[in-house]
């Protein structure tokens, strides 16, 4: 058997066995289902909460000239897209019991001097006052127009006619929605990600170089090999969370009528789960360096705190690229590892990312990706045997 082979066995034997001690313990395969029903019952919980039906219609009671205001109530109301249906009433009396019964949510009563009141419970609704408000006033107009011989279809025609159009050089997207919905999923996806299967990385570390393991595995193989079968046996179970998340959120917004852009939902998980990969290995890498750095768990968080702060500057200055994929920022960032991991799920799912772009971007990270590992690999080699006080970063890439 070759080196190369023999390395490749190792390194497939650590991964195994970090990928099974993760996915076989209770919290993961408990946490995943968890996860797993929070997911469906928050996108249940959205379809029905959502709102996005027929809006029930207002009903409201008339006295007066009800059928003449009736029909102008209506026009009104289709005017501004509020559906009202309306029951004349023969008497004052009989609109405020209507009211009072709760079979009208307001009543529109004529007074003596042309005036309208309208009785309510309770303050009455802003749209449909409104409305009621505006439909007065344009049969009075009407009214009294008609009074001065003004022929009221031929003003209505002329008035028609002074219209203002509106035409946009860009077509606007009906999928923005969506699409926005979607930046956030994936932006929390890969935050979530990479900064917790970074810590058990780190955290795994720290655990065999304290408690002496690492000194009985490192008399067998290289470090280095320890080094990436760990890398790669949690990044696998990262990445197995990460495909069941994304296919369950996809089916059941398709089976639940949430999803109609299903082609970009594809487009737009296939983006993350390729910056997950590139995103994890950067960070892990980093982190597997950061867990050799001390011999306690307690000392881990300081000395992972640099990451940390590199992980939460990404996610915060990937926000405004939700808003605005196409500004400078987001566009500059798009090229700069380990931002790069973030902003360019956001792009994709804005749909501002040409292939060209997209290659050149990952290219970039594969290249940081590199840079990441060597000097990953030199401070783990240099620190994982050692013992007592906590190495700092600069300590231990100067040797």
């Amino acid at each position: 058997m070759t080196g190369k082979n023999q390395s490749r066995n190792v390194i497939w034997l650590v991964f195994r066995r970090e990928f099974l001690a993760q996915v076989r313990t209770k919290s993961f395969v408990v946490g995943t289902l968890v996860t797993v029903a929070i997911i469906v019952g928050a996108l249940v919980a959205f379809s029905i909460f959502r709102g996005d039906g027929e809006a029930e219609p207002s009903h409201i009671a008339l006295t007066g000239d009800a059928p003449q205001l009736a029909q102008v109530i209506g026009e009104t109301a289709t005017a501004m897209e509020v559906p009202v249906e309306v029951e004349e009433a023969t008497s004052d009396d009989e609109a405020r019991a209507l009211v009072e019964s709760g079979d009208v949510e307001a009543a529109l009563l004529a007074n003596a001097d042309g005036s309208y009141t309208i009785v309510s419970d309770d303050e009455p609704d802003p749209m449909l006052r409104t409305i009621l408000e505006t439909a007065v006033s344009a049969l009075a107009l009407d009214q009294a127009l008609g009074a001065q011989g003004v022929d009221a279809v031929a003003l209505q025609s002329a008035v028609d006619t002074a219209q203002v159009s509106v035409e946009t050089i860009a077509q606007p997207d009906p999928e923005r929605g969506e699409r926005i919905i979607m930046s956030w999923v994936a932006l929390y996806l890969l935050f979530g990600t990479v900064m917790g299967y970074g810590m058990y990385v780190a955290m795994g570390v720290t655990e065999e170089k304290s408690s002496r393991i690492v000194e009985l595995l490192l008399s067998t193989i290289r470090p280095l090999q320890l080094l990436w079968g760990k890398i790669l046996g949690i990044g696998a179970v990262a990445l197995l969370s990460v495909v069941t998340y994304g296919v369950v959120g996809i089916v059941a917004a398709q089976l639940l009528g949430l999803l109609t852009v299903t082609t970009t939902a594809l487009s737009v998980f296939a983006a993350t789960v390729i910056w997950v990969v590139l995103g994890f290995v950067f960070f892990a890498t980093l982190y597997a360096a950061a867990g050799s750095l001390v011999s306690r768990q307690e000392e881990m968080q300081q000395a992972a705190s640099p990451l940390m702060i590199i992980l939460m500057a990404c996610f915060g200055i990937s926000i405004p690229a939700i808003f605005n994929p196409e500004g400078m920022l987001s566009n500059v960032l798009a090229w700069i590892p380990p931002f790069s991991a973030f902003v360019m799920p956001v792009r994709t799912a804005a749909g501002v990312t040409s292939p060209l772009e997209l290659a050149g971007s990952i290219a970039v990270m594969v290249i940081a990706c590199l840079v990441a590992s060597i000097l990953a690999a030199r401070i783990y080699q240099r620190t994982v045997l050692t013992t007592g006080s906590r190495i700092s970063w600069v300590k231990a890439l100067r040797g």
